[in-house]
């Protein structure tokens, strides 16, 4: 029998059962759809981690001191104001800062003995990183790229359109802060090493807020906010960064010069964070212990907090890695099951047309041809269901999302899709085929 006419048997034994074939297809429409889910949510979540930590690198290293934390030593003094560091992130230039090239660590002990910065101080005193500390990390630890330090603190702002004093974010920032988080000027230019080393009252404003106090980014370009009652002139707008995972987000902060903070807002009530850059990704754990071996000479017995990017990408994308074989799993698992329904169902067909196998055996149909005839309609059965569950995805799809989970659909993962269907439809749809073929046509039409 010809593949044609064989299509053609299938497609009116189909036609004739539609209602069968729907619902001896809804494991596929079902498995169809959450394959076509699964890898758009994969999709997406890797797209979340990436934007959320597109103004980070994996050599970016975070050194915070919890203010609640007492030690023996140190060269700031004042308390630490609790949840105030904001973690920096990422240039992939920026040359080394006077550090040294090799890759041992220098002592220090002689260095720090010798200006009263040691652990040998015998007052006790809460630590507060400073600019010194910054400057030391920079020299003393090898392979290093770029340093900053930065701080948070909320106050009140004026200004623009607001009718009334709002709370904002206010960071105070280095002038290396920018390239280091990545960040790029929607208007204007970032802080300045002058504005940071004379105090003076500039300021750039995150997109949203700018567009918040001033309408726009242009209209807030050059003019004056009032920060804790001090005119500010905003000397840029940075670009719209969305959100990120590490710190704060730079749409809704307002980015000060470091020491114009220290003066006029905050005092030495801070507790900064530095962030150090490593060179070369593959050494960030030997510039970890190498800042560590810095510190404890600054700082004796003091424990400080350090994390790098790299390892929160790491577990960030191990997390949703973890999620989608999750999801993979679930996907094959509605397959198998919706396999064995198409298996049932074709058994079940073998028993109901036994008499036709017989009569199709009797006109010479060979055994090949039975087994194609069932096996087209196994597959016929899941591309069916495939392409139903594709159309499901689509569906449900807005309300996923409305869950704040991200969906990338893709014509890929519809093929895919189609795919899985079909291959599920013929391999459960071979052994009923296989058994339908063997029948004995004497047997087959004398079977009632």
């Amino acid at each position: 029998m010809r593949i044609s006419e064989l299509l053609r048997l299938v497609i009116i034994n189909l036609s004739q059962n539609k209602f069968k074939v729907i619902l001896t297809s809804v494991g596929i429409i079902v498995g169809s759809a959450t394959i076509m889910m699964v890898l758009a949510i994969g999709t997406g979540g890797k797209l979340e981690v990436a934007e959320q930590f597109k103004n980070l690198n994996a050599g970016a290293i975070d050194i915070s001191y919890e203010s609640n934390a007492m030690a023996f030593g140190g060269r700031g003094g004042g308390g630490g104001m609790p949840g105030g560091g904001m973690p920096g992130g990422m240039p992939n230039g920026g040359g080394m800062r006077g550090g040294m090239q090799g890759g041992g660590m220098p002592s220090m002990n002689g260095f720090f003995g010798s200006w009263g910065g040691g652990g040998d101080r015998t007052n006790q005193e809460k630590i507060v990183l400073s600019t010194e500390d910054m400057e030391d990390l920079a020299v003393f630890v090898p392979d290093v790229a770029d340093v900053t330090i930065s701080y948070t603190t909320t106050t009140e702002v004026e200004g623009g359109e607001l009718e009334s004093a709002g709370s904002y974010t206010i960071a105070g920032v280095k002038n290396n802060y920018m390239t280091m988080s990545n960040l790029s000027m929607a208007a204007g230019e970032f802080l300045t090493s002058e504005n940071d080393e004379n105090k003076e009252k500039y300021c750039v404003l995150g997109y949203s807020i700018a567009k918040e106090i001033f309408g726009s980014i242009y209209a807030a370009y050059d003019d004056v906010v009032y920060i804790d009652a001090r005119p500010y002139v905003v000397s840029g707008v940075l670009e719209e960064m969305g959100s990120v995972s590490s710190g704060i987000s730079p749409d809704t902060a307002i980015f000060i010069p470091y020491e114009t903070g220290v003066k006029y807002i905050t005092g030495q009530n801070i507790s900064p964070t530095i962030t150090v850059i490593a060179a070369d990704v593959n050494r960030v754990d030997t510039v970890i212990e190498n800042v560590k071996t810095v510190l404890a000479d600054s700082y004796a017995n003091a424990e400080f907090t350090i994390s790098d990017a790299g390892t929160k990408m790491e577990a960030a994308s191990k997390s949703n890695d973890t999620l989608q074989l999750l999801l993979i799993a679930m996907a094959v698992i509605v397959f198998i099951v919706g396999g064995i329904g198409i298996m049932n169902v074709l058994f079940v067909s073998v028993k109901e047309r036994t008499n036709e196998i017989g009569i199709l055996k009797a006109l010479g149909c060979s055994k090949r041809d039975i087994l194609l005839e069932f096996l087209f309609e196994a597959c016929f059965m899941s591309f069916i269901g495939s392409i139903l569950g594709v159309l499901v995805a689509f569906g449900i799809t807005p309300v996923v999302e409305s869950f704040s989970v991200r969906v990338e659909l893709s014509t890929l993962g519809a093929l895919l899709s189609l795919a899985f269907g079909v291959i599920t439809g013929t391999i459960f749809g071979f052994y009923p085929a296989y058994k339908a073929s063997s029948l004995i046509p004497v047997v087959a039409l004398n079977q009632e």
